[in-house]
């Protein structure tokens, strides 16, 4: 397992699967380890993938100031890991929480990016949100499910007090495009490799300057996929497109019946597209 150290000294690890071209993956969570990526759906047959496992996520070090942990200082990690690759540009991918940090990396280091893959990726860090609505219209597309009544219940609970009272646990098969054996176990294994602690610190208070953010994408030339999957809530495929947009060089793709974790929903899809994007530059 190769490791790097960031720039306080802490000890950062990343995992390597496939051969080929290099990808930097960024995890999301917020703050899971990388492990969850799995080889994203068959990717490794087109790239090597570099999984980057986040400070205190995975087999990484705990930073000794918590406060590392917010997204926007993550930023300097990601900078590092290309240093330490001796990568002069690189394809970097990032999901769910990590599309928030792929995108604050692309602002700040735009000659840094070859190509940019955003996979239902957050949009906080350029002033997007997931809506009490955007949660609705999605989950209405499963009304036909037999866990349905149960998640749409817990969506009205957490639209009205924060929480529901079922837990978390009803809501999750919203997530993804079938709630299948495979998905269940995806799910299961979630609550191990999250380092919750961290997870609070990643969307700390002045973790992000939208304004300034969509500034800096405006010149971003490299191209970039953000890639939706149409049940997903966050992002539906219309925020998706949004984000698409402030991006000159940006496309976005969605994927039929696809969740929040599309490379398991339809793997050859995911791939095929990934790829093909991938391969165009």
């Amino acid at each position: 397992m190769p490791t790097f150290s960031a720039y306080d000294g802490t000890e950062l690890a990343y995992h390597e699967k496939g051969e080929g071209e290099p990808l930097l993956c960024l995890p999301g969570g917020p703050m899971r380890a990388s492990v969850y990526l799995g080889d994203l759906g068959g990717l490794t047959a087109h790239r090597r993938l570099i999984l980057l496992d986040l400070r205190g996520t995975g087999d990484s070090a705990e930073p000794e100031d918590p406060a590392t942990y917010r997204c926007d200082r993550l930023v300097d990690d990601v900078e590092a890991l290309r240093e330490h690759l001796g990568l002069d540009r690189v394809d970097l991918l990032g999901h769910s929480a990590g599309g928030d940090l792929a995108t604050l990396y692309a602002a700040r280091c735009p000659k840094r990016i070859r190509t940019l893959v955003l996979v239902t990726p957050a949009t906080l860090a350029v002033g997007g949100a997931m809506t009490v609505e955007d949660r609705a219209e999605a989950a209405a597309l499963r009304k036909d499910e037999p866990w349905y009544p149960a998640a749409a219940t817990a969506l009205r609970e957490i639209a009205e007090s924060g929480a529901p009272s079922a837990g978390w646990d009803a809501i999750a098969p919203l997530t993804y495009g079938r709630w299948d054996a495979a998905a269940q176990e995806h799910r299961a294994r979630s609550a191990d490799q999250k380092n919750a602690r961290a997870a609070e610190a990643y969307y700390g208070e002045a973790a992000f300057d939208p304004p300034a953010t969509r500034t800096a994408l405006a010149s971003l030339k490299a191209p970039v996929l953000v890639l939706a999957g149409a049940y997903d809530g966050g992002p539906t495929p219309a925020r998706a497109a949004e984000l698409a947009e402030l991006f000159p060089a940006g496309v976005r793709q969605v994927q039929p019946g696809g969740g929040h974790f599309p490379w398991l929903d339809d793997p050859e899809w995911f791939v095929r597209r990934v790829a093909g994007f991938l391969a165009q530059d």
